[in-house]
């Protein structure tokens, strides 16, 4: 009994110190509870002023990006986003998408902005531009009243200097084989470029071997007080004329609307407009006119002359020399470039301007070899006025 009570008493004693040490615990001292308040608060006001910066921040990283949308649609839906001409010829659309683009046309006649009608002069070449220097000096001081379209094969690489009017001024190209639709498809690229640049209103299709025959005032006086556009369609009799018809071209063309004309035009923005936008010609003449039927000297002549052919003037305003016979026109060259030369185009037979009588016919001649370059230049003032 002793033995448990002894046990008993010793467990008693076991828990009186923890009883004491519960005892003893002293409540916190005030600048102990203060120091820890004053902590408390200080992190919860730097909570809240973290929370409003970071809201303030993004509240003023999401104001500029809603004012650069705002202002990127706004430039995107403006006047002048469909007015101002493409600053870069190259594009990615195919021929499909090019020809859709190029077909819009205003249903309202009367321009909101102030238009400087232009001319588009489209060289459809296989590489360079020889007679370059001389077009130069013809453009130079009316850079506002021209653009400059250059179809050519697709591996040629220009090497125009930054300076000439001639530079970036290369459009998507293919190629084009001469008497076949594939060279009509490149003319209709050419238009169909050009008039992407809403100022263009006349075009004018070139050669690397053309050159002008009159200065630039005189070039753009005639062609804009023209009532006409300027394409020969013949209705020219024998082997080379009505002997190439297909009658499986009818019933979209038959043989009386046969029509022949020089490669060589002028068109309005609406004949422009009418060429790209043909789906009904284009196939018939694509697989019915190939050589010894050369499709390039009959495709836009007969179309034209049965779509509109109160706006044809019914000749062309470059000057060719057939005299020599053959498949091509004479080409000139250095021994050529004389007095004599100039005075035989300019006494060429009478035609017709407005329906009026004119001795002055032609604004372009060729073919022009590079040799006549040097002399060309040296003598432009006096025989091309310019």
């Amino acid at each position: 009994m002793k033995a448990r009570i002894g046990s008993q008493g010793s467990l008693e004693e076991g828990k009186d110190p923890v009883t004491k040490v519960v005892n003893q615990c002293k409540p916190l001292p005030i600048r102990l509870l203060q120091f820890i308040l004053l902590f408390l608060g200080l992190g919860i006001v730097f909570s809240f002023v973290s929370v409003y910066m970071v809201r303030y921040s993004v509240v003023q990283n999401v104001i500029p990006m809603v004012q650069s949308r705002f202002q990127s649609c706004s430039q995107q839906f403006s006047l002048e986003s469909w007015i101002r001409p493409p600053s870069n010829l190259l594009h990615s659309m195919n021929d499909t998408q090019l020809f859709w683009r190029a077909s819009f046309v205003p249903r309202i006649k009367e321009y909101p902005f102030n238009r400087t009608r232009k001319i588009a002069f489209m060289f459809l070449t296989r590489g360079p531009l020889p007679l370059a220097p001389l077009w130069e000096r013809f453009f130079k001081g009316n850079e506002k009243l021209y653009s400059i379209y250059i179809h050519s094969l697709p591996s040629y690489k220009p090497d125009f200097p930054p300076s000439s009017v001639f530079y970036g001024r290369q459009i998507p190209s293919q190629v084009a084989e001469w008497g076949r639709m594939s060279m009509c498809d490149a003319e209709r690229r050419l238009l169909a470029n050009a008039l992407l640049d809403i100022s263009n209103e006349w075009f004018f299709l070139l050669s690397e071997a053309c050159i002008p025959l009159h200065n630039f005032k005189v070039v753009y006086h005639y062609i804009s007080k023209s009532r006409y556009s300027f394409m020969g369609a013949v209705d020219e009799p024998g082997p080379y004329g009505r002997g190439r018809y297909n009658p499986n071209m009818s019933p979209e063309v038959n043989i009386t609307e046969w029509r022949k004309g020089s490669q060589w035009f002028e068109v309005n923005r609406k004949l422009a407009v009418d060429i790209i936008k043909d789906e009904v010609y284009h196939p018939k003449f694509e697989q019915f006119c190939r050589p010894a039927c050369y499709v390039d000297e009959h495709y836009f002549p007969t179309m034209l002359t049965i779509e509109s052919p109160r706006l044809l003037a019914n000749r062309t305003l470059t000057y060719v020399d057939w005299s020599r016979g053959g498949a091509h026109p004479a080409t000139f060259g250095k021994a050529d470039i004389n007095d004599q030369f100039f005075k035989r185009i300019s006494e060429s037979p009478a035609c017709t301007y407005n329906d009026q009588p004119t001795s002055l016919c032609y604004l372009f001649a060729r073919k022009f070899a590079p040799s006549a370059l040097g002399p060309l230049l040296e003598h432009s003032t006096k025989f091309l006025g310019f």
